[in-house]
């Protein structure tokens, strides 16, 4: 049975003229989503919302109790999965789908923006482990290992990484396989000894070392942070039908985001409190991490983001306003407060 929501809102195109937008979503069964964005132009708030609805129901069918066995880790598995949060990285994976095949590319899309959040996911129960950042806190909820221990947390992580490969897999229809077996070899890569696993490496190792460079701050978080958001975009833009040399523009695009999202997370950590975190704040202080901030400044930190959002914009000027929410999306990386 179809399911069709109808959010509208006032919103507000590039230039600041207001202009009456909408939102509309339709969920066909579990697998057919389709949104269009109506108007000039329109409320990044409402956008992410109106994604975030069908990602979620996608991320809930995601992980069934497959077995009674496999209950409790699978509990696990579902109580981060599901704790919330923006869904930045589906929300970048479907637009960027969108951009080059339309609405239809949507749910063909939705496997991996599904297995990115499991991945991102996994990186963050494996980042509050007491033998990494040892935080108590995630998203306003006790993390993983607190309410189920370390062993189980390890392994919930670890099962989250490996059933994002099999979801892409299983769950992709109408798209050449070569285009899935690309998805499958980037998804791999970005969270791997030169993807996420390794830019976390690189950070614990320069820890407490006050001879880190800003080339050195750069590698961390281009791996640790960036490559993921990479693969989002890179992804979506496969899986919608894009070139490689459109590939390539949006990697560009998501390289800066990417290391502006750092940038703005270096900055609430030291600006925003535990409160408007839904995390610890200071931990970067705390564990004498190298961050931004400390290397720059907070001024020049903000005005380095500004920068980096700016050239990501850039990359997506050959796409006029079919590229104006992921162009909304890279704003709202710098201006959020959590």
């Amino acid at each position: 049975m179809a399911i069709v929501v109808l959010i509208s809102a006032l919103a507000y195109s590039k230039a600041g003229t207001r202009a009456l937008g909408a939102v509309a979503l339709r969920a066909v069964g579990t697998s057919q989503v389709h949104a269009s964005v109506v108007g000039a132009g329109f409320d990044i708030a409402t956008y992410l919302e109106a994604r975030k609805v069908i990602v979620e129901k996608a991320l809930d069918e995601s992980l069934p109790v497959m077995h009674e066995n496999a209950r409790e880790i699978t509990e696990s598995m579902r109580y981060s999965l599901m704790a919330g949060g923006k869904r930045i990285r589906p929300a970048l994976c479907l637009a960027a789908a969108e951009l080059f095949g339309g609405q239809a590319a949507i749910a063909a899309a939705m496997p991996t923006a599904v297995a990115l959040e499991m991945i991102h996911t996994m990186s963050l129960i494996h980042d509050d482990l007491p033998a990494m950042d040892n935080d108590d806190l995630r998203r306003g909820k006790p993390t993983n290992h607190v309410l189920y221990g370390e062993p189980l947390a390890i392994l919930a992580g670890d099962a989250l990484l490996s059933t994002s490969f099999e979801h892409v897999a299983a769950h992709t229809k109408g798209v050449p396989a070569e285009r899935v077996v690309d998805v499958l070899r980037r998804l791999g890569t970005c969270v791997g000894a030169v993807g996420l696993a390794g830019g976390q490496a690189m950070d614990i190792k320069c820890e407490a070392d006050p001879n880190v460079s800003l080339d050195d701050l750069t590698w961390i978080h281009t791996h640790k942070t960036a490559a993921l958001l990479q693969a989002s975009v890179a992804c979506g833009a496969i899986l919608g039908g894009a070139s490689a040399a459109d590939v390539r523009a949006l990697e560009t695009y998501a390289l800066k985001i990417g290391l502006a999202f750092q940038v703005a997370d270096d900055i609430l950590d030291v600006t925003a409190t535990s409160e408007e975190l839904g995390k610890t704040a200071g931990k970067d202080l705390t564990m004498d991490k190298t961050t931004y901030p400390k290397l720059l400044g907070l001024e020049k930190s903000k005005q380095v983001a500004e920068e980096m959002i700016a050239d990501a914009k850039r990359a997506l000027e050959p796409y006029g306003d079919k590229g104006a929410a992921l162009a909304a999306l890279a704003d709202f990386i710098i201006g959020r407060k959590n």
